[in-house]
């Protein structure tokens, strides 16, 4: 019986937008995976605080993937609380099935300043897309402890975005459109709850 697989994509989703969810979808096809989680982090340790509460997040999530059968939102990282690690996460993954962590070329190249990133590539397969102006080079470093461990980087085929969380929060609080940028149920959910705004 073939092994269980389970795509793994964590990220602030502050908010999550329509690259996101494409990007799973894509996922789900090319790696042809059973599910694929979403897990949205709880405080991010290389990052400013977020704009929108954990909750509120989690709700957003569950909104866009609202419908799409082989997508999960995972809130281990928001149930545990403070500083967001990912090996933490992975330690705590049930076994037997194989994890594919999903991950931009940008990620990829500061890979090695993650938490214990070499017991990260030990536990999972790395699934790396390309972003926007983004090369898939790994680091050396990350090169060679894949080599020793007789594994290789999964290329994702996926058509770049050129949508960022980061400029969809700056058109929001400029009073700016954001369509063609996020799921309309995350946008009402936005609007209704005043996220993002200025003041």
């Amino acid at each position: 019986m073939a092994l269980k697989r389970i795509g793994l994509l964590g990220g602030s989703f502050d908010p999550v937008h329509l690259a996101h969810t494409a990007l799973a979808q894509a996922a789900c096809t090319h790696l042809g995976l059973d599910e694929l989680q979403l897990i949205p982090a709880a405080d991010p340790w290389q990052r400013p605080p977020l704009a929108a509460g954990a909750q509120q997040r989690l709700d957003m999530l569950r909104l866009a993937i609202a419908g799409q059968a082989r997508l999960r939102v995972n809130p281990v990282e928001i149930e545990r609380g403070g500083k967001t690690y990912t090996i933490d996460t992975l330690e705590g993954l049930a076994a037997g099935p194989e994890y594919y962590w999903i991950l931009g070329a940008d990620q990829l190249r500061n890979f090695c300043s993650w938490h214990r990133w070499a017991d990260i590539a030990a536990l999972v397969r790395l699934a790396v897309a390309q972003r926007p102006g983004s090369g898939s080079l790994a680091p050396r470093e990350l090169d060679a402890v894949l080599q020793s461990l007789d594994r290789r980087i999964v290329e994702l085929p996926f058509e770049p975005m050129a949508v960022s969380a980061s400029d969809i929060r700056r058109r929001l609080a400029a009073g700016q459109p954001t369509q063609g940028l996020l799921d309309a149920s995350v946008a009402r959910y936005i609007a209704e709850h005043r996220l993002y705004q200025r003041g």
